[in-house]
């Protein structure tokens, strides 16, 4: 499962401490702290590296001294029923916005059976599945969907109009694991090009079009462009109809809608983090959170169990010549825990170079296993 890996690897503890610490330093409320490090952590520990540690600075240090980001959250609550909340999150920290309406909707659930919280002017959140799967741990379905600045282009357009909007499901299961469904609406999102990006690496061909139908592949100038709106994330299918690209811009579009349109927050072109003249303003993020109880059903333990059989029969279903196995969602991920639970984050020059300079600037007393 794993790749052989040459990046030095820092410890759970250490990574851990040193976000929190970093976070405290830039104005973050040490509790609230604890909950970003925990989400960005949990990223690398599915594997997940595209939302880790190394969008730390990039996305939230850099935000917040920016101006654009509060580092302090403040959770309004603008409307509330027994089973809905809308909250408005004044663009503070995405991740501890989301931890507070992702238990309410759970709390809520547990009483009535179904809960739902819509969120406007958040911040990004991290990775979708940290949300559902908190659902499952307390024996709940858990969904989400956020929208983001726009990336995807329509089924026959060029212009990124969505973001690349993930819809998120887990289910709880009688494995070790749940099931959890975590990708982008896109056929790839920015996270993953900012990874290509950081390393080097080309976007492969069709993941990226440009105003003129093209296949773009240069990951840095693809950053550039996409920021520009001269570039455009296919949506999930590919481009065109052959491929079913309708179906990922369709459910990007329902994601759109209900990141905005429940809580009367914003969308699409209003989510570009720029102004009409071109200074950074926060981005004004909506997210949805559901969490459905299956005691409200036929029991909890009747759907892990039944949950689980088709999950296993997928597994054990006839492989295509040359395969060694087949995957359900959820399992590569635990895959790469058991892998790196002892282990900690590897991280590469790049990764390491930002943490140093955040470590220096705030006079952190860290020193880092892989510094000399």
């Amino acid at each position: 499962m794993a790749n052989k890996e040459t990046r030095p690897y820092v410890d759970w503890e250490t990574i851990g401490n040193f976000i929190v610490d970093a976070f405290v330093a830039y104005g973050v409320p040490r509790e609230d702290a604890e909950i970003c490090a925990d989400v960005l952590m949990e990223s690398d520990r599915r594997g997940i590296e595209s939302h880790g540690v190394n969008r730390f600075k990039p996305i939230y240090i850099d935000r917040i001294k920016a101006g654009i980001l509060n580092p302090v959250t403040e959770y309004e609550v603008l409307k509330e029923t027994p089973t809905t909340q809308v909250v408005d999150g004044h663009d503070g920290m995405g991740m501890v916005i989301s931890k507070r309406a992702m238990q309410t909707a759970i709390d809520k659930a547990r009483t009535y059976g179904m809960g739902m919280v819509a969120v406007r002017n958040s911040s990004h959140y991290g990775i979708a599945g940290y949300w559902t799967t908190m659902a499952t741990k307390q024996g709940m379905i858990g969904i989400t969907g956020t929208n983001a600045r726009p990336s995807i282009a329509p089924t026959f357009g060029v212009e990124n109009m969505l973001g690349t909007n993930p819809l998120t499901i887990a289910l709880p299961t009688d494995e070790d694991f749940p099931f959890c469904i975590d990708c982008a609406t896109s056929i790839t999102q920015r996270g993953k090009i900012e990874y290509y990006a950081r390393n080097d690496k080309a976007t492969p061909a069709g993941m990226v079009i440009g105003r003129d139908g093209t296949a773009l592949t240069d990951s840095k100038q693809i950053l550039v462009d996409l920021t520009k709106g001269e570039a455009a994330l296919a949506p999930l299918g590919g481009i065109g109809e052959e491929l079913a690209g309708y179906k990922g811009y369709g459910y990007a579009t329902v994601v759109e809608i209900l990141s905005a349109a429940l809580q009367a927050g914003s969308f699409m072109k209003a989510l570009t983090g720029m102004d009409e003249n071109g200074n950074k303003r926060p981005y004004h993020l909506g997210h949805f959170f559901i969490a459905i109880d299956p005691e409200a059903f036929m029991g909890l333990d009747t759907f892990k169990k039944i949950a689980g059989d088709i999950l296993r029969a997928l597994r054990n279903s006839e492989k295509a010549p040359g395969e060694e196995r087949i995957y359900t969602a959820g399992e590569k991920e635990w895959l790469v825990w058991l892998d790196r639970k002892d282990k900690g984050v590897p991280v590469n020059e790049a990764v390491q170079k930002e943490m140093i300079a955040v470590r220096d600037e705030k006079h952190l007393n860290y020193h880092f296993s892989f510094e000399k």
